[in-house]
């Protein structure tokens, strides 16, 4: 981090920054090292970043997905559901804050939202389409590609309330994520990193070349990152 954005930061923060470890660490030696620096009264999102060996400026390069971590990640998403039909009410009893078709498209194109996630049915892709302009600056346009157009109503209402993680590489190539709580405990923290880390690397694209996962650190909402050491993730796999 360079000097002068340093001397912005906080004291605590500055602190926190002279005892990262010299070299980078495992995921389970890492995690300890972030709850150390706990700084906050709340209780911290811990967040990854990966830096990924990709051309983001060639559509078949780029990364994104959603994956379900095996422990959550410690809090509830707010859904609405694009959908016509018997499915309004089978999304709104899955979970699902506001559901419909045309009618929730006209609130949503005039300004509202109020929610985390969208998801809708294959059907209904046409007529929001509209809404790209909308939805995604925000990031949260349905797409199949990050598994938020599904056919399967409930089972994507329930997973994405429950915390389903949805992820894309930015212009740089770099992937940011919550992986859980600074309050998890340090097998469950480690269980979703690794989970996260094994489910980007096999979405790596076929025309990548060199080295796919370059830089990997993870941090909580207050804390700097503490640098994983990737030649491990070679040998890394979860149940």
């Amino acid at each position: 981090m360079a000097i002068k954005a340093l001397n912005q930061r906080g004291k605590r923060y500055r602190q926190s920054v002279e005892h990262l470890p010299k070299a980078p660490v495992t995921v389970e030696q890492a995690i300890p090292v972030l709850k150390k620096f706990k700084a906050a009264k709340f209780d911290e999102s811990v967040n990854i970043v990966l830096h990924l060996g990709i051309d983001a400026t060639q559509a078949d390069q780029n990364v994104r997905g959603s994956v379900s971590l095996p422990k959550g990640i410690g809090k509830t998403r707010r859904v609405i559901a694009f959908v016509q039909g018997n499915d309004i009410e089978t999304a709104k009893a899955a979970g699902a804050v506001e559901a419909g078709a045309d009618d929730l498209i006209k609130k949503v194109n005039d300004g509202w939202l109020d929610f985390d996630v969208a998801v809708a049915t294959p059907e209904m892709m046409p007529k929001i389409t509209r809404l790209g302009k909308v939805l995604g600056p925000q990031g949260k346009m349905p797409s199949p590609k990050a598994g938020t157009v599904a056919t399967d109503v409930t089972s994507a209402v329930k997973e994405y309330a429950a915390g389903k993680v949805e992820f894309r590489n930015d212009k740089g190539g770099n992937i940011h994520a919550v992986v859980g709580k600074l309050s998890f405990a340090e097998g469950d923290l480690a269980a979703n990193i690794h989970a996260f880390i094994n489910t980007i690397r096999r979405l790596k694209p076929p025309t990548s070349k060199g080295q796919y996962v370059k830089k990997v650190t993870i941090h909580s909402t207050m804390s700097p990152g503490v640098q994983i050491d990737t030649s491990h993730l070679d040998v890394i796999e979860t149940a």
